[in-house]
């Protein structure tokens, strides 16, 4: 039985990691002052222990599939999740337009600054670093690690570009890291200027602890199954992995199915592989939800239970987004991926806040929000608000729920057609498709602003 434990103790290592994190979150001022999350501090600790050989043996490579699932689970288990009550109005439908336009319009933007920004190193160094690299930070940054992943197994796979998955690592961790050094001195300046809706927003001690008092520890959710039958956790898992296996099947049928078909010269398999996952199972999920509402089943997913996998997906996401990192590559191009990060980082914070001043209503919260989904998830866009809206009295909190639905349809023809195989398109091609994107959905985001 000894060689079963490698997967288990790794998943160890992580979690005893984000239970040190959580310990110096209470007890440090300055990471209180900092809020990084206790996932994010735990992965960086590791990561220090990982680069300087005291992780008892493990090393970056075993964290690099925890990082891919749980972010495929997190959006899963997300999506299985039913909407709260006055989600659908006319309010939070056009509030979710518009950050989900704005994702789109960042996940262009961010691909076309890392392009120019390698293409100038290049020039300025003599160094011959893959162009796809530079647009691979869109991937990290506005998707997360789970695409970056994705897309960096595909294009280094099937197309050769060197190092993109470990690119695809540096560039998801940096985009977090990028979301909260940004985002929280943002959230504060508008609380100190008076410029958020909610007026009651404070820091108190929970807040910047991360541990709630004993005496105002909130519920996380309600049983569906008696626990003398089955544990309501448990049964919750059961369906987002039956979603897992549907998924697993159908791409596993559709792979034999197509062969070694091609469209327009490239693999349709690719277009089915596993490392989308993501996507597909997303789908699969918007399916088995949209069936159980239909049917009258919706109300055997308990939202809170859901939301606290999906909440612990994206814990143990980030941390072995951090962890996966391999350390000598990141020294050996250290100056093009921080120049990279640093110019999407500044045109992301400049997008996000420029926009958001046509806004009529929430524009400040608004405005973090979308930064924090652009630099590292929702999970990061929804830390962001709750600065300002800790209740989430506003409806930006429940914009969130339609946004995760929309950007998959409003940048369907960028992540299921040119993404996965951009290395076979020219670079003209990619060019004119990713800024026609970007001016359309300018024009479009700049009229959609919501007035209410």
């Amino acid at each position: 039985m000894a060689d079963t434990f490698d997967g288990v103790l790794a998943f160890s290592f992580m979690v005893a990691l984000i239970l040190a994190g959580v310990l110096l979150r209470a007890r440090l001022p300055f990471l209180q002052a900092s809020l990084l999350p206790a996932s994010l501090v735990g992965g960086l600790l590791g990561f220090l222990l990982l680069a300087t050989g005291l992780a008892g043996g493990l090393t970056s490579e075993d964290f690099v599939p925890f990082a891919f699932h749980f972010f495929t689970l997190s959006f899963m288990s997300l999506v299985l999740t039913g909407r709260g009550g006055g989600t659908a109005n006319t309010s939070v439908r056009a509030g979710g337009i518009w950050l989900s336009v704005g994702w789109v319009v960042s996940l262009v933007l961010q691909a076309l600054v890392g392009l120019t920004v390698i293409l100038v190193y290049n020039a300025a160094t003599g160094a011959e670093i893959s162009r796809y690299l530079g647009m691979l930070v869109t991937h990290g940054f506005t998707q997360g690690p789970g695409q970056a992943l994705a897309m960096g197994s595909l294009w280094e796979g099937a197309f050769s570009v060197n190092h993109a998955v470990s690119f695809g690592l540096i560039y998801a961790s940096m985009g977090f890291i990028v979301s909260f050094l940004v985002g929280v001195p943002a959230a504060r300046f508008a609380i100190a200027r008076g410029l958020n809706s909610n007026l009651v927003a404070r820091l108190d001690a929970e807040f910047l602890k991360g541990m709630h008092e004993q005496s105002s520890r909130p519920s996380a959710g309600s049983q569906v199954t008696h626990s003398a039958n089955v544990d309501s956790l448990v049964y919750h898992l059961g369906i987002l992995g039956c979603a897992y296996l549907i998924t697993d099947f159908y791409l596993s049928g559709v792979q034999a199915l197509v062969g070694d078909s091609h469209l327009r010269g490239i693999p349709v398999v690719h277009l089915f592989s596993h490392n989308l996952f993501f996507v597909h199972g997303l789908l699969v999920c918007l399916l088995i939800r949209g069936l159980m509402d239909k049917l009258g089943y919706g109300h055997l997913i308990d939202n809170e239970t859901q939301k606290r996998i999906t909440g612990s997906s994206v814990d143990l996401m980030m941390a072995a987004t951090i962890l996966g990192i391999q350390f000598s590559l990141l020294t050996d191009y250290l100056a093009p991926i921080m120049l990279v990060c640093l110019a999407v980082a500044g045109v992301t914070a400049v997008m996000c806040f420029l926009f958001a001043r046509w806004l009529n209503t929430f524009p400040p919260e608004r405005a973090i929000t979308l930064f924090g989904c652009c630099t590292g998830s929702t999970g990061s866009g929804l830390l962001l608000l709750r600065i300002m809206d800790p209740d989430l009295s506003t409806p930006v909190a429940r914009e969130l729920a339609f946004f995760n639905v929309a950007i998959i349809f409003f940048s369907m023809h960028i992540l299921m057609v040119m993404a996965p195989v951009l290395p076979s398109f020219s670079m003209l091609t990619v060019c004119t498709v990713y800024a026609g994107t970007f001016v359309i959905g300018a024009i479009a985001w700049r009229l959609l602003s919501p007035r209410t």
